[in-house]
């Protein structure tokens, strides 16, 4: 049984493909249109399916949509709010006028035409394709053909967490901006079951309190709030009693965010791209002091309702790792897993979890089906072979070598203090780069940090992370455990900072990565060998992209990154191409 989960809402449109329990592919759409969190200047441009990331998918599977049994879309329009008996409108008038038409409180003028796509999307998916794409979703019998599912999307959210999670029991905590009118969800999975425990609806939204003062702070909203959380870290909390009285808890799993009017209450808004001030950093530090507080409250209310001691989060809200490592640190759990793909290209990953899952416990004796799978890595997109690399490196008449030990050779490049563009198997799924299409460096040079920052064209203020060997973590972090998924902070160990001094943020923490030859052999093996080196187990690892662009996906993205930004060298697959100043 073949199951397709699609998201194709709000923004990081994606695709998920999954045989009867086990993911085979999944990727966001950005990577292949290079539409960074495929959001375009238009709105109901970023409705459209995902068509690249699909046709990646049934291909990874050598599959066509013929072939699918259950396609889940991470949406409901049917709970959209004020929907007329529960029904989305079948049709909208054109010219559609945005200025006239109807919206909800907290909605969009755009909600109407927004819908229509929604409720399109299985016509849509059958005739939409674009030509390049067509043949691999065509053949579709349009009576006996895949079965469609609309799934609530805080519902995607919630089983991409609890049923890729290594737990069989856990607390399940989701929060993003919005649903379809949902902005957080607290439940139990327990002995095969999810049971829903509450949810805090709009127009109280953590997800989009954080948006509205990224965009004060002259950000981009839905896509730079990780800014504002390493803005965090420069400044002191003066300004949390003002965010007190915007948040509320109110006991029982549920909190109140009133009007911010951070005009009033802070003054005009930055400029984009203008002097960042004290007041700034003591802004973003006093909003990340709230949020922390406030979902500690929710995971101290879900955990007494539970009983469980394992906790598993997702949603746009828990790709805040300071917030993440705040309630492992003081939090009531003994562990919290993080799904890496949290935000809304993750529902895809949901939709279509969820759905196989109740497919096959239909078909089990007890309805209690067997997982076969947990999320032990995130290298599930798009790979192309080293016969693949080669011919486009001959096409582009690109200066290459072949190396006899990737690892060793590459080790030394890093030792000798070049920045490497790393890109290796199958591309990562979630924002984070760990290991798949990297940039790399050596953390022992203190002015490596600024160097990256302006490699990729980034503020100075914002961090670099670390890669290290996961048993030799605790060593380097302190209490540093497994983190695959680059998603917790650790202090860096006392006697190891000046070692370490570009990864090592000025709050003293790092956003860890751990790695594991399990995972990711050739990574594990680059590591090791720098650390033979150098007595360092520990790299610096970001993403390989330049500002404005997502991750490099194919060949071709990766030798226009290249050669388009200052890096030293590149190693892909099995290849080495280097400037003419990057000896080995």
């Amino acid at each position: 049984m073949y199951t397709l989960g699609i998201n194709a809402v709000y923004h990081d449109s994606a695709a998920a493909l999954m045989r009867d329990g086990v993911v085979l592919a999944a990727a966001e759409d950005e990577r292949f249109t290079h539409v960074k969190h495929a959001k375009r200047p238009v709105p109901f441009s970023a409705w459209q399916l995902p068509f690249d990331a699909i046709d990646y998918c049934l291909k990874a599977a050598g599959i066509t949509l013929a072939d699918v049994d259950h396609v889940a879309y991470s949406y409901d329009p049917s709970l959209f709010p004020g929907m007329p008996s529960g029904k989305p409108p079948a049709t909208v008038s054109l010219p559609f006028d945005p200025a006239r038409a109807k919206a909800q409180p907290n909605g969009s003028p755009w909600d109407p035409l927004f819908l229509t796509y929604v409720v399109n999307a299985k016509a849509q998916l059958l005739d939409g394709a674009p030509h390049h794409l067509r043949k691999r979703f065509a053949g579709v019998d349009r009576e006996r053909g895949f079965e469609w599912h609309f799934v609530e999307h805080h519902l995607a959210h919630e089983a991409s967490a609890f049923l890729a999670s290594p737990f069989d029991a856990a607390a399940v905590l989701t929060m993003d901006g919005r649903g379809e009118g949902v902005t957080t969800s607290l439940g139990r999975f327990a002995n095969g079951d999810y049971k829903r425990l509450t949810q805090v609806e709009l127009p109280h939204s953590l997800g989009l309190l954080y948006e509205q003062v990224t965009d004060w702070l002259g950000f981009l909203h839905s896509s730079d709030e990780y800014k504002v959380m390493a803005l965090a870290s420069y400044g002191k909390p003066l300004y949390a009693d003002a965010f007190r009285e915007i948040v509320r808890y109110r006991g029982n799993g549920h909190y109140t965010v009133a009007e911010p009017q951070l005009i009033a209450r802070f003054g005009p808004p930055r400029e984009r791209g203008g002097p960042l001030e004290q007041r700034h950093f003591d802004i973003a530090c006093s909003l990340q002091r709230v949020l922390e507080e406030t979902v500690l409250e929710l995971a101290h209310w879900l955990h007494q309702r539970t009983g469980l001691d394992k906790l598993c989060m997702a949603g746009g809200v828990a790709l805040n790792c300071v917030m993440n490592s705040f309630i492992r640190d003081h939090g009531p759990f003994d562990d919290v897993w993080v799904q890496p793909a949290a935000g809304d290209a993750g529902t895809a990953l949901g939709a279509a979890l969820w759905i196989d899952y109740r497919q096959r416990a239909d078909a089990a004796p007890d309805r209690k089906p067997a997982r076969h799978w947990t999320m032990d890595h995130a290298y599930l997109g798009p790979e192309y072979g080293d016969e693949e690399i080669e011919a486009f490196l001959k096409w582009s008449k690109t200066p290459y070598t072949r190396l006899a030990d990737i690892a060793n050779q590459t080790a030394g490049l890093l030792a000798d203090g070049h920045v490497i563009g790393w890109y290796q198997g199958r591309t990562e799924f979630g924002p984070r780069a760990l290991g798949a299409r990297s940039i790399l460096a050596s953390p022992v040079d203190p002015g490596m940090q600024a160097k990256l920052n302006e490699i990729k064209d980034r503020e100075d203020f914002r961090p670099v992370a670390p890669v290290v060997l996961e048993e030799h973590a605790a060593d380097w972090f302190v209490d540093g455990g497994r983190a695959p998924f680059m998603l917790f902070v650790f202090d860096v160990q006392p006697d190891k900072a000046a070692r370490i001094p570009a990864v090592r943020h000025v709050d003293g923490t790092a956003r860890v990565q751990t790695v594991n030859r399990a995972q990711h052999p050739l990574y594990y093996d680059l590591i090791a060998a720098f650390h033979a080196r150098t007595g360092v187990p520990v790299l610096v690892n970001t993403s390989f992209n330049t500002r404005g662009e997502p991750m490099v996906n194919s060949p071709r993205d990766a030798l226009e990154s290249f050669w388009t930004s200052p890096l030293d060298a590149l190693v892909i697959g099995p290849f080495l191409v280097r400037k003419p100043h990057a000896t080995a």
